[in-house]
Order: C-alpha cells, then sequence, then structure tokens
C-alpha cells in the first residue's frame, strides 16, 4: 500500500486482506511488472572477481588452480569463497555450482 493510495485503495485493500489476498496497487504492480528481479550487475551481490571465482569452483577447479589462473594467492581464493558462500547462504560445493548453473554462470556442457 502506498502512503499517497486513494481513499478507495485503502477500502480495497483492508477487503483483500479480509478475504485472505494480497492488494498491490495498481502503479506499484505494473511498476514491479517491469522492472528486472534482480539489479544489474553480478547475481547474489558478488563482486566481479568473486563471480570469476565461482565461475571456476563450479567448474571443477581446485583453490590452487583458481589461484593461478586468476594470478591471486590461495589464501585470496579462499578468501572470495568464503565470501561467494556467505552472500549466496550455500555452504557446499555442490550447493555453489547449482547456483551457478541457475544463475547462467556456467553452461551445463563442461565448458573450462
Amino acid at each position: 500500500m502506498l502512503k499517497e493510495a486513494a481513499d478507495e485503495d485503502l477500502v480495497q485493500a483492508i477487503h483483500s486482506a479480509r478475504e485472505g489476498r494480497t492488494y498491490v496497487n495498481p502503479s506499484l504492480g505494473a511498476r514491479l511488472a517491469t522492472e528486472p528481479l534482480e539489479p544489474p550487475g553480478p547475481p547474489g551481490g558478488l563482486t566481479e572477481r568473486e563471480v570469476d571465482t565461482l565461475k571456476l569452483i563450479a567448474l571443477g577447479h581446485t583453490n590452487a588452480e583458481i589461484a593461478q589462473k586468476l594470478y591471486l594467492s590461495v589464501r585470496t581464493v579462499e578468501t572470495h569463497r568464503a565470501h561467494i558462500q556467505r552472500k549466496l547462504g550455500r555452504s557446499t560445493r555442490a550447493e555453489l555450482v547449482q547456483y551457478a548453473l541457475d544463475h547462467g554462470l556456467i553452461g551445463g556442457s563442461g565448458e573450462s
């Protein structure tokens, strides 16, 4: 419900709530329908470097291999991985792979 909504909208929202339905102000609903679900940029609030790290994790690379490919120390890769897991709420490699697949970060055909 918007603060500036008309009285009729408020009454309709109350009736909807009483009937167990959801009410969305028409102008707000139209705005929500046209906006992307996730803001532009990397998914999950990840940095570009974290996305690069996630892609390589999902492709099965070890921390040492990722460090070599991205010109980082193994410790930095471990830090990126910890941040990725915290930001995405995932704790296992399998969950990270599934997230990468679900968000189109890697294809299902074993790319490298």
